[in-house]
């Protein structure tokens, strides 16, 4: 029965949600410890977490179309449409509870993510001025590790390092 397939499907769906919302914050814990060096790693598993949520949504789509033909709606119908269209209360019950969960997990990982943007921002915006307050003229190392001008006098700006990849 496609009812039973539609429901452990949603159930599918609300794990890899869940693991979204880890790897969303497991990300925001990296950004806010500045530790940009796992960032690129972070963001993969949470690229990777989006692509299986992808097809578990494409998934949910044909079962949710096939569960309304035979409840007697348009194949187009959604989720909510078959809590109000379903012919026992128990099925009305589990998929609003499916649907509710749903809501409430998709909020938190919206919050999450304009969070993370916001760090990323600041981070961004504050090696900018890191980077501006850095003088063209500022001293390179040579090949004994001292710093200064080619006559060999100390160069009066103090080198510094900082990483580029922002």
């Amino acid at each position: 029965m496609a009812i039973h397939e539609l429901s452990a499907l949603l159930w599918r769906e609300r794990e890899l949600l869940d693991l979204l919302t880890f790897k969303l914050e497991e990300e925001q814990l990296l950004l806010t410890a500045g530790k940009s060096r796992w960032l690129p790693h972070g963001t993969r598993e949470v690229e990777q977490v989006l692509g299986h949520l992808s097809k578990a949504g494409l998934a949910r789509a044909v079962e949710v179309a096939a569960v309304a033909e035979q409840w007697g709606l348009p194949a187009e119908s959604s989720l909510g449409e078959l809590v109000t269209a379903a012919p026992e209360e128990a099925w009305a019950d589990v998929l609003s509870a499916h649907l509710n969960a749903m809501q409430q997990q998709t909020a938190a990982i919206k919050e999450l993510r304009d969070s993370n943007e916001q760090f990323l921002r600041a981070a961004v915006r504050s090696t900018q001025e890191t980077m501006a307050d850095l003088k063209p003229a500022a001293g390179t190392y040579d090949s004994h590790g001292r710093t200064g001008s080619q006559s060999g006098t100390a160069d009066s700006t103090p080198s510094r390092l900082f990483d580029q990849q922002f």
